[in-house]
């Protein structure tokens, strides 16, 4: 492994948690300090494994990479969850806005059953 590239690196490192996880994997920024064609191909490898049915808790900061895989973004403010948002409904700088405080979320924000916002 150690003569891999840091993308190889990171596939990888995904493979091994799709292949060990039982009920879910959590992802803490897997595409930071990669190429572009290094996180094209882990974010092809989060979607394969959500494709065969692996929930996925995807933690990061690059936005763009957030909205291309997410079903449901939490966005947290201040420690706390602030909002959860479907990026089909919300764009990326409404996510930001929210997350920043220049935006309040929508009151009628749909959360999963038994959610609650602190």
């Amino acid at each position: 492994v150690e003569t891999l590239s840091g993308g190889q690196r990171q596939g990888v490192a995904v493979a091994r948690a799709a292949a060990f996880a039982t009920k879910f994997v959590i992802m803490d920024e897997p595409t930071a300090a990669l190429g572009v064609k290094e996180s094209r191909r882990v974010l092809e490898l989060i979607q394969d494994v959500r494709a065969r049915g692996m929930p996925i808790i995807l933690i990061s900061h690059n936005m763009p990479h957030v909205f291309e895989v997410a079903d449901r973004i939490h966005i947290h403010r201040l420690s706390r969850r602030h909002a959860v948002i479907r990026p089909q409904d919300f764009s990326m700088s409404d996510a930001v806005a929210i997350m920043t405080g220049a935006m309040e979320p929508p009151d009628d924000i749909a959360l999963p059953e038994g959610a609650v916002l602190n």
